[in-house]
């Protein structure tokens, strides 16, 4: 058996930036790249052509949206810079350690991050102190290249884990994202307000008895 977890929302909650278009444009200005003065309006403009259910670095769209404006900047700059901007204070939400051991208890366990944000996940939780090493497999959307609902994530994430993806049990907070796992066969454990991280280790903890 396999578990997988959502991260934002589900193991952690983290603020997100008020306006994230400021938030990216003071991060651009520590680093000396000239910000435009209509950034708000480049910020929100689509850059960068991506199929259907995938995903799409924030790092390249935002040199895309600066090259749009005659600003040349290192796609791995503008990648810091958004790291820096969505990179917020984070809570471990109640139960969240305890679901993860009940989920090793009966397998291998991942991570299934929809977050187009290269290394925030795995920041995030190193400095949560969950620590990416509870986890035989981090996927995110920015890595394999498909956001949640798309089955071609939950695909990811059970190959990673080297498991069929009817095999999959995935942990989530949105029917609509995390529900996506039930289009490969898989099986959702959604948190809602009957439904806690308490309750799904109590949970995993029985289906793992003999």
């Amino acid at each position: 058996m396999a578990t997988s977890f959502d991260l934002f929302g589900t193991l952690v909650a983290v603020a997100r930036p008020a306006d994230p278009a400021t938030a990216v444009a003071d991060a651009l200005r520590d680093r000396d790249v000239p910000v435009p003065d209509d950034w708000a309006a480049a910020y929100r403009e689509p850059h960068v052509d991506v199929p259907a259910g995938a995903e799409c670095s924030l790092g390249r769209h935002v040199a895309a949206a600066l090259d749009s404006r005659d600003v040349d900047v290192a796609e791995p700059v503008a990648a810091a810079a958004v790291r820096d901007a969505f990179d917020r204070p984070v809570t471990v939400r109640d139960g969240a350690r305890d679901a993860l051991a009940a989920a090793a208890d009966r397998g291998a366990v991942g991570l299934l991050s929809n977050c187009s944000v290269p290394g925030l996940p795995e920041r995030v939780l190193d400095r949560c102190g969950v620590g990416t090493d509870r986890f035989d497999a981090v996927v995110t959307s920015v890595g394999c290249g498909w956001r949640k609902p798309d089955p071609r994530a939950f695909d990811a994430v059970a190959a990673a884990l080297d498991v069929d993806s009817a095999e999959l049990v995935h942990v989530g907070d949105d029917p609509d994202a995390d529900g996506g796992v039930e289009a490969v066969g898989g099986r959702a454990v959604l948190l809602d307000e009957s439904r806690s991280l308490p309750a799904v280790a109590r949970e995993l903890r029985a289906e793992g008895e003999p």
